[in-house]
């Protein structure tokens, strides 16, 4: 879970989407995921990946979407797979390369890849990307 700050100083959690954390295999990764507004990021089995107007979190408090090339790592710890990205240039309006990881969960048939986004007191939506489980 994520932990954020709030405007009194407190220290809040960020409640995640639906779904249990879930560890996935790299063939279970390697499709195109699709977030609420239509962006996709397709993750490649040779460790590339393409984004089309993809959600993506650059630190708690920005929500952005970013179109374009790069790497991708798999990062699974036992409980719980992450998904991290590199992309090829920097976004132009944050100019960074690499956004905060993905982390796994599994929705009944649905996997769903998700990073939190935002102000939980202000309702931020969480950045969710989603991918019918095989």
């Amino acid at each position: 879970m994520a932990l954020a700050m709030t405007a009194c100083g407190r220290l809040t959690v960020m409640p995640p989407p639906d779904g249990e954390p879930v560890v996935l295999k790299q063939g279970e990764l390697a499709t195109t995921w699709t977030d609420a507004d239509g962006g996709t990021l397709t993750l490649k089995w040779d460790g590339t990946f393409t984004a089309d107007k993809v959600c993506v979190a650059i630190d708690w408090e920005d929500s952005l979407t970013w179109s374009g090339t790069g790497t991708w790592k798999l990062g699974s710890p036992k409980e719980q797979s992450y998904v991290g990205v590199t992309f090829d240039a920097a976004h132009p309006e944050m100019g960074v390369r690499k956004p905060d990881s993905y982390s796994a969960l599994r929705h009944g048939e649905v996997l769903k890849l998700w990073v939190p986004v935002g102000d939980p007191d202000l309702d931020y939506p969480n950045c969710v990307l989603t991918s019918p489980a095989s």
